[in-house]
Order: C-alpha cells, then sequence, then structure tokens
C-alpha cells in the first residue's frame, strides 16, 4: 500500500505469488500449511515497465512517466470487499479524456475523475466496485493507440480471509455488545461472519475536556473546544467516527470534521486533518481466541486527534481479543483499505502500541512493509512465540520446581536462576503461563459446550496460543494437537548462578533434573518439552520469530518504557526485551541506527499521546517520517538507511529520565547492563531463565542445538561424581548457544500468506 498520495507509481506489482514450501533441510514437510511469497511490495517495484506490459515505447517518448495503473487503498493483491481506490497515470502526451479502464472486462470509466499529481503530471483516479473474488485485470487503453497497462488485481471476501489461513472457528460475533461513542451498539450481526451495518456519528470536546455527541451534525455545538492542530490551523474540536466491520473485525476510524464541510472522499481532506493517521494496537493476550472483540484500541484520543491525527483500530487488533500477529496484520490492512477509501491515502501511517500492541507493531512492520511507516512501542517485547512464551513456561517450571522441593533453593536464589529483577516477577511470570494451558483462559462468551475438556471433549476448542495460530504451526495429523515451537531440552537452568556461586553444583543439577517441561494441556511432568521441527520451521520462516531485517530494517521505531522490572508485585514486561529487539535488528542489518530507546520511571511514565515523553516521542517520529520522505524525493537512488539515518531529529536519542518528579534527561546509549552507567543504575537491565542458562539477548532461538555434556570443556568444576549424574541429567545434551538453533533460519520473504 502506498504511504501518501502521489509518493509512487506501482509498476507490475501485480506479479504472479511464489510458493515456497516449507521445508526442514531441504526436504518438505508433511502436513504444513504451504507460504506463499505475494507479489513484490511497493517499495521494491520496478523502476520501468514489466514486459509484460502493453506498451510501445516509440510511441511514448516520454519513458519517465509511462501508463500505468495502480491501486492506491492496498496491494493490487490484497483488496477486500471488491473495492479499490484506483490511479491511471497518464503520460504527459496523453489527453485524459482518451484513456479508457476496464476492470475485469467491465469499462469502469465513468467512475474515475480528472486529478493533478504532486510533481505536476495527470492521472485519472476512482473507487472502482463490484470487482470479483478471485483474480481480475485492470486494463488501461488510449482509444486511437495500442498504449496500454494491465495490473493485475487479486480480490478477497469483505470478511476476509486474506493472506492468514481459514477463519478460527468457532468466532464469537460481539457486535451486540460493541459500545458505540454517543450510546447504542452495532447490533446484531448480520450473517456468520459478525458483519454489521457501518455507523457514522459526530462527536466533540467540550470545553470542559468531555467527549459528547454533536446534536446537529450541521452545526458546531456551542460548547465546543477548539484545537490547533500539527499544521498550524485551529478548528472547531468536532470529529467524525465511523464504526463498521472488516476482515470479521469491528473497526473504529476517527478524523476531525467540521460540521459543514462536504462529506469524506479520498480526493478532499477535512481542513482539520494533518494527513497523517494513528493505527492503535492493543495489548493483552490470554484468552485472545474464538471472538470477535466488544473494543478496539480506543480512537477517541485527544492527544493525537487534537493534534489533527486520523485515528484507526479494530477489536482484532487488540492481543486480549486475538492473540495471533498474522490475523493483526491482516485486519490492520483491510481497515486501512476502509480508510483510504474513505478519506484517500494517509501521508503517513504510524503504529503505536502498548505491550501487546507492540509485538504487532513491529511484526507488521517487519513483515507487511508499507503499512506502517514509524512505530512508537512502549513496555515492548519483540513477539510472542520466542520471547515471552519461553519466559512464562520457564517461570512455572521454576515456580513448580521450588513448590516440589520447597528447601532447595531460597528466595535469593530463585531470583539468581530467574533472571528477573526481583522474586515476586517469577510468580507473575508463571502465571502469565495460562496462556500455554488449553482450558485456563477461555474467554467468557465462548459457550462451554464448545470448550475443550481432556476426558469430556478433547475434540473442543482449545483455548491457548498455539491451537489459536494452528494455521501457520499446523496440526499433528496422529493426535489433532496443534504444533508446537516450545523447548528446553538441553537448557542448562541457572548456569549463570552457577559460575558465580549463588549456586553449588549440587544444587545446580538438582535443578536441572526437577525442572521438567509442560506437556500439551500446559501441566508441568517430569519430561522436559520438545519442540516440533516443523513448527519450528514455521516460526522463523513465516516471521513469527521477529527477525528485524525486513521493512523493520528501515521502519523508524521509538521504544519507551515506563520501567517496571522493579514492580512490588511483579511484572511481566521487563526491559531486557527492549535489548533483544535491538539485538535482533542489528544481527538482520549491521545496525539499529532506526531504533531508539525512552525509559522513565513507572511512577512518572505514562504512554498517552498526551503525556511529555510519549507525546512528544509521536510528534517526534511524525518528524522522523516526513524527514524521510523529503529525502527521499530530494535524493532518489540512495539507500533508504542512509536517509533514515539523516532525518532523524535530535530530540530522538537514547534518554532516560532520572530522579523523581522533576526528573533529569540523560542523553546516553542503552546498554544491558545492571549497572555502571547513569540509566542502567536508573533502570538496571535483567534478564530471563534462558538468558541466565547461556542463551544470547536476541531471545530468538527456539530450540538451541545439542553438544554432548563434557565436564573437561564445562566452565563449572564437577568432581567425578557430579560429572557423572550430570551426564545423566543432560543425556540428550546441553545447549551449544554459539551455533543458531535447530530449526532456525530467516524468513521466506514479506507478505507471505498461508
Amino acid at each position: 500500500m502506498l504511504s501518501r498520495r502521489g509518493a509512487r507509481v506501482l509498476l507490475g506489482a501485480g506479479a504472479a505469488a511464489l510458493a515456497a514450501l516449507l521445508t526442514v533441510s531441504g526436504a518438505p514437510l508433511a502436513g504444513l500449511p504451504t507460504v506463499i511469497a505475494s507479489a513484490l511490495p511497493p517499495s521494491a517495484a520496478p523502476a520501468t515497465p514489466p514486459a509484460s506490459w502493453s506498451q510501445d515505447p516509440e510511441a511514448d517518448p516520454e519513458r519517465a512517466r509511462p501508463l500505468t495503473v495502480e491501486v492506491l487503498s492496498s496491494r493490487p493483491d490484497t483488496v477486500t470487499a471488491g473495492t479499490a481506490l484506483v490511479r491511471v497515470a497518464l503520460p504527459a502526451s496523453v489527453e485524459p479524456h482518451l484513456v479508457r479502464l476496464a476492470a475485469d472486462g467491465a469499462d469502469v470509466t465513468g467512475d474515475l475523475r480528472t486529478v493533478v499529481l504532486g510533481d505536476g503530471g495527470l492521472a485519472l483516479e476512482g473507487v472502482v466496485t463490484g470487482l470479483p473474488v478471485g483474480g481480475s485485470a485492470l486494463v488501461a487503453s488510449v482509444r486511437g493507440s495500442d498504449l496500454s497497462a494491465r495490473l493485475q488485481v487479486t480480490n478477497h471476501p469483505a470478511a476476509g480471509p486474506v493472506f492468514s489461513g481459514p477463519h478460527q472457528e468457532p468466532f464469537v460475533c460481539d457486535t451486540d455488545g460493541f459500545a458505540l461513542h454517543g450510546g447504542g451498539t452495532l447490533g446484531p450481526p448480520l450473517d456468520a461472519d459478525c458483519s454489521a451495518k457501518t455507523v457514522v456519528r459526530y462527536m466533540y470536546r467540550t470545553t470542559g475536556g468531555a467527549w459528547e455527541q454533536v446534536p446537529d451534525p450541521d452545526r458546531v455545538p456551542a460548547d465546543a473546544a477548539e484545537t490547533t492542530v500539527s499544521t498550524g490551523r485551529t478548528v472547531p474540536y468536532t470529529v467524525r467516527v465511523e464504526t463498521g466491520t472488516a476482515n470479521r473485525a469491528i473497526y473504529e476510524t476517527a478524523v476531525l470534521y467540521t460540521p459543514g464541510e462536504r462529506g469524506p472522499d479520498p480526493w478532499h481532506r477535512h481542513a482539520g486533518w494533518n494527513g497523517r493517521l494513528v493505527f492503535r494496537f492493543g495489548g493483552g493476550c490470554a484468552g485472545g481466541w474464538y471472538v470477535q472483540g466488544r473494543s478496539t484500541a480506543g480512537v477517541l484520543d485527544a492527544g493525537m486527534l487534537g493534534r489533527g491525527y486520523a485515528v484507526a483500530s479494530s477489536s482484532l487488533n487488540v492481543f486480549g481479543h486475538n492473540c495471533n500477529d498474522l490475523l493483526a496484520a491482516e485486519s490492520a490492512s483491510a481497515v486501512k483499505e476502509r480508510f483510504v477509501l474513505s478519506y484517500g491515502a494517509p501521508d503517513a501511517t504510524l503504529g503505536w502500541g502498548n505491550s501487546g500492541g507492540a509485538y504487532q507493531a513491529h511484526q507488521i512492520a517487519d513483515n507487511h512493509p508499507g503499512l506502517l511507516d514509524g512505530i512508537v512501542v512502549a513496555q515492548s517485547f519483540p513477539d510472542v512465540v520466542s520471547s515471552v512464551v519461553p519466559a512464562v513456561a520457564d517461570a512455572r517450571l521454576l515456580r513448580a520446581y521450588t513448590r516440589a522441593h520447597p528447601d532447595a533453593l531460597t528466595r535469593e536464589r530463585q531470583t539468581a536462576v530467574s533472571g528477573f529483577g526481583h522474586w515476586a516477577n517469577i510468580e507473575r511470570m508463571a502465571d502469565s503461563a495460562v496462556r500455554l494451558d488449553p482450558a485456563g483462559a477461555c474467554p467468557d462468551r465462548l459457550p462451554e459446550r464448545e470448550r475443550y475438556h481432556p476426558e469430556d471433549d478433547p475434540g473442543g476448542a482449545r483455548c491457548e496460543l498455539f491451537a489459536h495460530t494452528a494455521n501457520v504451526y499446523g496440526t499433528d495429523p496422529d493426535t489433532g494437537l496443534p504444533r508446537r515451537p516450545l523447548d528446553n531440552v538441553g537448557v542448562q537452568y541457572g548456569l549463570g548462578a552457577l559460575l558465580d556461586g549463588t549456586l553449588d553444583v549440587d544444587a545446580f543439577l538438582h535443578l536441572n533434573e526437577h525442572i521438567g517441561g509442560l506437556d500439551e494441556d500446559g501441566r508441568v511432568v517430569g519430561e522436559r518439552m520438545r519442540a516440533d521441527p516443523g513448527a519450528v520451521a514455521a516460526a522463523y520462516r513465516t516471521g513469527r520469530v521477529l527477525h528485524g531485517g525486513g521493512g523493520l530494517a528501515d521502519t523508524p521505531v521509538v521504544d519507551y518504557r515506563a520501567y517496571q522490572d522493579d514492580t512490588p508485585g511483579g511484572d511481566i514486561h521487563q526491559r531486557y526485551h527492549s535489548f533483544s529487539t535491538r539485538a535482533r535488528m542489528v544481527a538482520a542489518n549491521g545496525h539499529a541506527d532506526n531504533h531508539v530507546m525512552l525509559v522513565e520511571s513507572r511512577e512518572r511514565g505514562r504512554f498517552s499521546a498526551s503525556a511529555p515523553v510519549a507525546g512528544r516521542a509521536l510528534a517526534e517520529l511524525d518528524a522522523w517520517v516526513g524527514g524521510i520522505r523529503e529525502r527521499e524525493a530530494a535524493h532518489p537512488g540512495r539507500p533508504r538507511a542512509e536517509h533514515v539515518r539523516a532525518a532523524r531529529p535530535e530530540w530522538l536519542a537514547d534518554s532516560c529520565w532520572t530522579g523523581g518528579s522533576a526528573a533529569e534527561r540523560v542523553v546516553a546509549g542503552q546498554r544491558p547492563l545492571t549497572g555502571g552507567d547513569p540509566c542502567s543504575d536508573a533502570f538496571p537491565v535483567h534478564t530471563s531463565p534462558r538468558t541466565v542458562a547461556g542463551a544470547p539477548l536476541s531471545s530468538d532461538v527456539l530450540a538451541c542445538r545439542l553438544r554432548p555434556f563434557d565436564a573437561s570443556e564445562h566452565p563449572a568444576d564437577f568432581d567425578e561424581e557430579q560429572a557423572e549424574r550430570a551426564a545423566e541429567v543432560f543425556a540428550d545434551g546441553v545447549c551449544d548457544y554459539s551455533v543458531p538453533g535447530r530449526g532456525q533460519q530467516d524468513p521466506a520473504g514479506t507478505w507471505l500468506r498461508l
């Protein structure tokens, strides 16, 4: 999708899809989904028309501006609901009235209007409807000439799926429970796909700071506030809110709109809109399956709307409703398409996500470049499967071990084994492993009769992460259970604590002998967890393990964190996850120049566009993205990474705010330390059980490579008896983190489809 109008002409983006079957060691994996690498994203479109276009160069000497057809509302292979905003860009020698556009063979020229592009050239644009499900062609031709251009498009049902694979069943509709701004709900669903009629409401911000519904859409309320947006305009603080359904999600969009303005369309911007769209991603995970969702991440955000940003979100972009980043990406694509059809393509789309929303922002930016131009993430993790799942699983195992052996480890030793900031984090993280229990976190609205039960209904809906993402990981044909990329074979729990003297050898061996694993039902058992090799390969190949070298390689990222490692009751949002993301970006790209960390205390910090630090971060990110665009226009052909580096605003530098309410900003490169510089002294960086066991800070090894245990090569000292015992405890070998993990590989590409 184009991130701004007139920014680039799509050439040949409808190229045939490229199939890539998941493999391990070159052999196809039976029972796994096929991954299809879609057409090149717009940013990778060729600079000259492909040979497949019927275009005579002699008939058009203006080769710099050929006749082209492009879809502005989405990628041409991800059109939904049979509707697309289309542009036909014209060579200078062609008059608009001579051009004809056919969609699937039908003449749609009457739906087009003439527009002037940013470079002064002419184009025809219009909303084309009625495209059939499946493939069809948009063909532009010039009367009296053999000049033509063709673009293959693929349309999908309004309810999807597009690229995330078959719909999940069961699926509970929530339209009748979704509260509309101004009162009421969307009402009962119209069909089995949970569709609802689109509702438009007009809201306003009162002079007292409250949101109210506009009584008369043609008149500004007397008590409406005014706001001055980032472009310098002062407008009434009145907002058009659209609520509807797309891709089985409930979506909301909000844009400043002055009563009396003409209705929205792609060619007339409302006076208050600054041209940018903020897509908000919501957090959560446990319980995020089998429901449509009764909330979005919120669009009536005064800190965003007051500056002129448009805001969008959807229920399936809240991980508390949908803990599947691939489905979240598909929903974001469909919702952004709805927005563009109503308002036109934004100059930039900025992602904004906290916790589970940060998963989405990271992975959508990396795996689906073009949807987001920059992101602000808070309390971030790289992803679910490699950063959170092993940590919470290990915490549950450690807790179970200490309960079964209460005299084995003091709390101090437990904390050292965990790597967490303090003991309460073990309890908090262990509770978070409920997302791996198929009966532990079912949404209330999922009927009991449809839920999994190990004896009464083993075929019921499993309320856990890997069943929810079975489209990616596959299902074991013998057991019917979802394949899991979950492994702890060879992990030397507490290795770091052993080496620094916190644990002795006997305590280390006892821990590793009894730590066990989680079975398919999330229960602690004596056997360690063994990952399905196909699931591991799928996790890497499809981008479920954040890689950082796709679209994230040159997407500006602001990582904001209100420090929670020392939260008294424990917390899952540990600071080391920010460093894991950065480490992956460095490994993939050789640098992380596009990644900025900002950290302040949890007492002072607030992830809000109205807050001092987070709000400033959004404004500076906007400037960064705009600066990149300006540099690309002024210096075409230079590497994008160069523009990203040069355009970064001075304020956006690694920083922490130390002290109390009158905190002082310290600008310093953030380092993964627990002390020794002002920022790590104020906000120590702790780690995880796997990191203590020797895993890299990147936390991207799902299943480690194994090597035989050899006491003579081990960094700790074992006597003869202990060495024999260790060889039995680690009969399968110990993790060798100096090499990539089993099945660890680069993604197959971006914009993959299942």
